[in-house]
This record gives C-alpha cells, sequence and structure tokens, in this order.
C-alpha cells in the first residue's frame, strides 16, 4: 500500500470516529520552535514552568518515538449554536449570581473523549494494514507543540491570538497526536487567512496580546482562573468579569467562528455546563468538586480556584445581596490565601473592608 493510500485510509477510519479533521505531518524539526523559545525567554509562560522543561524534544517530535515517520494530526470541535455569544455578554449581568465556563470545558473531557478514538483509529489500522509500525499518541499529555504540528499538517494556521484557526472549523477545536512509524502521504500547511482583523487582539479583557500572534499567559483570563495556583493580582478582577474558568472572548468575536458546523455530540454535552452558581462555588468542597467535575476538564481547577474565581466574578456584580455578602465575609476568613484575598477585594469594591 502506497503512502498516499495509506494517508487516505487514516482520513477515511477518522471521519467514522467522529473526528472534525485529519491530517498528516512529517516527523521533521519544527520551524515554529524558534517563536516557542522567543516566547519562553519573555517570560510569557508565567508560572507554567512545565512548558519550559523538554524544549528541544517539543522542537524535535520524532524524538518521542524511534523511528517516527509521520504524525497524525486530529482536531475534534466543540462549536454549538451558542459558541459565539456576543462579546458584550462578557460583562457582568444582571440576575442569578451564575460564573460562565469556557466553552472546551462544558461536556467530556476532551482528554478522554479524543484520547479514545484516537487508540481505536491505530487499532482499525492495525487491522487493515498488514506491516507492523508502532504508534505513541498524545493529547495535550506530552512535549509536543501541538498548534504548531496541526498547522503543519494543514488543518489551519495559528491566529493572531495564537489559537488554531481553521475556515471551515473556526478555531473551537481541541487536538491530539498520533507519532507513527508508519509512512504516510503528508498535507500540505494552510495559508493564514487572518488578514488585517484584530478583533481577536481587540476584544481581550486584559490585553493579553502584546502584538499579533503573541500572548502573554500572565494577562490571560485562562491561565489566571485555571493554570495560576496563587492570588490573582486586584487589577484583572474587573476584567474577569465573570468568568470563573477559562474564556472564550477572543474566539467569540473570531469572523470564523460565526458559521462553523457543530462540534462533537460528547463535548458539547451539559457535564460542567456554560455556566455555574457562584454561591455554590464559594463554598465548594473536595467532595463536590470531584462529584460534579467527574469525566470533566474543568476539575484541572481545585476546589480553592474555583472558590477564588467565584469570589472575584461576585466582586464583578453590579450590587451584593445579603446572601452574597455574607459568603463573601465567611470566605475572607478562608485559610486559603488565594480565597480571601479575592474575597475581601470583592467586598471592598463594594464599600465594605471585609
Amino acid at each position: 500500500m502506497s503512502p498516499a493510500v495509506r494517508s487516505l485510509l487514516v482520513k477515511t477510519l477518522g471521519r467514522e470516529l467522529g473526528l472534525s479533521r485529519v491530517g498528516i505531518a512529517p516527523a521533521a524539526p519544527l520551524p515554529g520552535a524558534t517563536y516557542y523559545k522567543s516566547w519562553l525567554r519573555r517570560g510569557y509562560h508565567a508560572g507554567m514552568g512545565y512548558l519550559a522543561r523538554n524544549v528541544e524534544r517539543r522542537a524535535a517530535p520524532a524524538s518521542l518515538l524511534e523511528g517516527a515517520r509521520s504524525i497524525i494530526c486530529a482536531a475534534l470541535s466543540y462549536q454549538s449554536s451558542s459558541a459565539n455569544r456576543p462579546h458584550a455578554e462578557t460583562a457582568p449581568q444582571a440576575g442569578p449570581a451564575t460564573g460562565r465556563v469556557a466553552r472546551y470545558a462544558h461536556g467530556r473531557d476532551y482528554h478522554l473523549v479524543l484520547r479514545e478514538r484516537l487508540e481505536t483509529l491505530v487499532e482499525r489500522l492495525r487491522q487493515r494494514l498488514a506491516e507492523p509500525f508502532e504508534a505513541r499518541l498524545f493529547v495535550d499529555t506530552g512535549p509536543l507543540l501541538e498548534r504548531e504540528l496541526a498547522a503543519a499538517a494543514g488543518l489551519g494556521w495559528i491566529a493572531k491570538n495564537t489559537m488554531l484557526l481553521s475556515r471551515e472549523l473556526g478555531s473551537y477545536t481541541v487536538l491530539g497526536e498520533v507519532l507513527t512509524t508508519l509512512e504516510l502521504a503528508h498535507d500540505a500547511p494552510e495559508t493564514d487567512h487572518c488578514g488585517s482583523c484584530t478583533r481577536c487582539l481587540d476584544a481581550c479583557p486584559t490585553g493579553a496580546f502584546p502584538a499579533p500572534y503573541q500572548m502573554d499567559a500572565s494577562r490571560c483570563i485562562s491561565y489566571l482562573t485555571i493554570e495560576h495556583r496563587g492570588t490573582v493580582p486586584p487589577e484583572f478582577h474587573p476584567a474577569i468579569g465573570e468568568w470563573v474558568y477559562g474564556c472564550d472572548v477572543c474566539q467569540e468575536v473570531c469572523p470564523f467562528n460565526d458559521h462553523a458546523p457543530a462540534g462533537d455530540a460528547e463535548l458539547c454535552a451539559e457535564r460542567a455546563g456554560a455556566r455555574a452558581d457562584l454561591l455554590r462555588l464559594l463554598k465548594l468542597t473536595p467532595r463536590q468538586h470531584r462529584a460534579w467535575l467527574d469525566e470533566s476538564a474543568a476539575d484541572r481547577a481545585r476546589p480553592a480556584m474555583w472558590r477564588r474565581n467565584a469570589a472575584i466574578a461576585l466582586g464583578n456584580r453590579r450590587a451584593l445581596d445579603d446572601a452574597q455578602r455574607q459568603a463573601l465575609a465567611q470566605a475572607a476568613a478562608s485559610d486559603d490565601l488565594s480565597v480571601q484575598q479575592a474575597a475581601r477585594e470583592a467586598l471592598r469594591r463594594h464599600g465594605d473592608q471585609g
């Protein structure tokens, strides 16, 4: 079987398994590694020290599997009819005290969903191909420059907000890879179609983009609410708005997301949900956290982080009722410094010194 026929088989099996797009990249050094090293030198990875480890391996994906020739790159969409909400909704809303959860975390954990499908893809390839081959799977779990690989495989291009963007799928996608010793025909990279548009850069509430194609994680709401373990500087509290887990603002305003097809049912299902009750979050216990976020990507944030984020979101409401004020006062006495600081700042902003 020729490399081209093998590649066609890979993509056919991928479609049968519900993968949104599949492309093939060579197991070769990545040109984008130069930018990545510059990004690290500038400290834009903030407190994510793990991103500064295995830098050379990230630049040379073939080092992760002996004899690797090709990399199967898969994209799975989590786009839904409500994904592209008006940017104005990121401001605090009247009504019930709820916080927003980034769309990728609404449904079942993408790590589980995508890994299961890639494992099945490899199994079916073994059944269909006569020659033996080695394969190693990754779903946001190893030292790979996933977006660079996906771009090399023709799944899209790196947009000005540093997300992978596709004319067909938009940017609401998660990525997975299969390094393999199979010789496959490689896809051509896609051209950048951002043009002169700067909507994503202009919309960022915290100014996390110092320039097009550059992102300072230390100013990103997704980083501050998910990855950052300590206190959140008060200067960022107003801009965080109602976000309690992640942020979709730079994607909501992207025109390529306006008409993207519906995403995968498992990823779009309401598991963690689009909104979470802030009072419930402010009192979240480890046991409640485990029960609520079982098989959810949102379990990455520990209970104390949810409580901290809920306090920030409550501080951004136009007014507090007695129950909210009382809950914040209790949180202000928390043993966790990040929760304590967020609650006191929320009370201070509402005229109470906590």
